[in-house]
């Protein structure tokens, strides 16, 4: 949960050596154990947020309650450090027993045998978004039991469209609307922008590529995207933004990052996940001058990419069919209403979205939830790092205007597509 999605919620930390450690890993062997209800466990539970500390163990407790012979240790680790020393535990045979998953780094642990399937476990992939169902799906097999979801919607400063005379984005807002805005909202002599045009896949282009009607990457994983000419007017759409001087340029937004360019009021609108609604709420300055609304449509629509956390089960911990109960338990309705009422995330399990919705009433937060209807999962492989690495790399020659838009993706989807060929 950091600056952008890809090093808040859906961090690429592991590389081409990582897998080499993890596919050794995964010829080891562990006796599962079984779930006697008569011996005393206890199980380590991995999770990264300080924040979701209190749910976690309310839901840790409530599990114990049903289950008196198992107890579970919170093991939290910063994001920053996770998958490190998440790599480090696995190959050590010290890893937690249950853990989060995110999507990027879910294939390189399936296919390794680090994870163990949910087969047989008391879990119905119905009561979950099937964005999320795909995404923790490896071989037809579910590995990950849905925890939480996080989609993508507009944020917009209604003093400074109020001060513009610009009518606020609504449901139905296409880009052209979106760029006739920021073009309006753009004020030089207050260095004030229209919009922050960030170069952040998760926020922005990842979903403007599917509005194009492209892909980043094809469904099976196999195939990347970025050599269509949907791929190229998703990324034309930002580019063309900040070549318009409506939006900062790249420079600009790594001197002072895009939010808060946003939080200081010099940027009226700003896509952003629905993880930051309580930070804008808890944040004085902008609480009350800010909304949100559903992304504006392309071509192809107005698809939000979904990502959101699962809960794993060590394949080679001690007490496999336990954890296994516990990962299940941590994504069911029981524990949905906890994390629900902790406010933090939007539980991932069906029906229990409304009270983080009716959290905070003054936003518009239903965008976030009717983002469900056309989301389009997030973007990954067998091992992601392999060429999110690259992407990065060449895109920010693209944002700074080093190369062409064309030109970088082509580029970039020869670099992708041998990264894809050799996992």
């Amino acid at each position: 949960m950091r600056s952008t999605a890809l090093t808040r919620r859906g961090g690429t930390a592991l590389a081409v050596t990582a897998a080499a450690a993890l596919a050794l890993t995964g010829c080891s062997s562990s006796d599962a154990g079984s779930a006697d209800p008569d011996e005393k466990i206890v199980l380590e539970y991995g999770i990264w947020d300080q924040k979701q500390e209190p749910a976690m163990q309310a839901i840790a407790d409530a599990f114990t309650a049903e289950n008196p012979n198992v107890s579970i240790k919170l093991v939290t680790t910063p994001y920053k450090e996770y998958f490190t020393k998440l790599q480090t535990s696995v190959s050590g045979g010290a890893a937690p027993d249950v853990f989060w998953m995110n999507g990027p780094n879910f294939q390189l642990y399936a296919s390794n045998g680090v994870i163990a399937p949910l087969e047989g476990a008391d879990l119905d992939p119905a009561d979950y978004p099937e964005g999320l169902v795909d995404l923790y799906t490896f071989d037809g097999a579910l590995y990950g039991a849905p925890k939480d979801f996080d989609t993508i919607g507009l944020w917009y400063n209604k003093e400074l469209f109020d001060e513009a005379g610009v009518a606020y984005p609504t449901a139905g807002w296409t880009w052209d609307d979106m760029k006739d805005a920021a073009a309006k909202l753009t004020d030089p002599a207050k260095g004030q922008f229209g919009i922050a045009a960030a170069q952040a896949g998760q926020e922005n282009y990842y979903n403007s590529i599917a509005q194009a009607g492209g892909e980043v990457i094809s469904a099976d994983g196999t195939t990347s995207g970025y050599g269509t000419p949907e791929a190229l007017a998703g990324i034309e759409l930002w580019t063309d933004l900040i070549e318009a001087g409506s939006s900062p340029t790249a420079q600009q937004m790594t001197d002072t990052s895009a939010q808060d360019f946003f939080l200081s009021g010099k940027v009226a609108m700003f896509q952003n996940g629905s993880w930051a609604a309580h930070t804008y709420a808890d944040n004085a300055d902008i609480a009350d001058k800010v909304d949100v609304a559903p992304l504006a449509a392309g071509p192809a629509g107005n698809q939000s990419v979904i990502h959101g956390l699962a809960n794993v089960v060590n394949a080679k911990g001690d007490h496999v069919e336990a954890a296994t109960e516990f990962a299940v338990f941590a994504s069911s309705e029981a524990a949905a209403d906890i994390m629900a009422d902790s406010g933090t995330v939007i539980p991932a399990f069906d029906g229990k979205q409304q009270v983080w919705v009716d959290a905070l009433p003054q936003y518009n937060l239903q965008a976030y939830i009717d983002a469900l209807d056309t989301a389009v999962a997030y973007p990954a492989s067998q091992n992601t790092a392999a060429w999110t690495s690259v992407e990065g790399e060449i895109l920010s020659q693209v944002w700074a205007g080093n190369v062409t838009p064309a030109d970088g993706l082509q580029e970039l989807a020869s670099k992708m597509q041998a990264a894809l060929d050799s996992e």
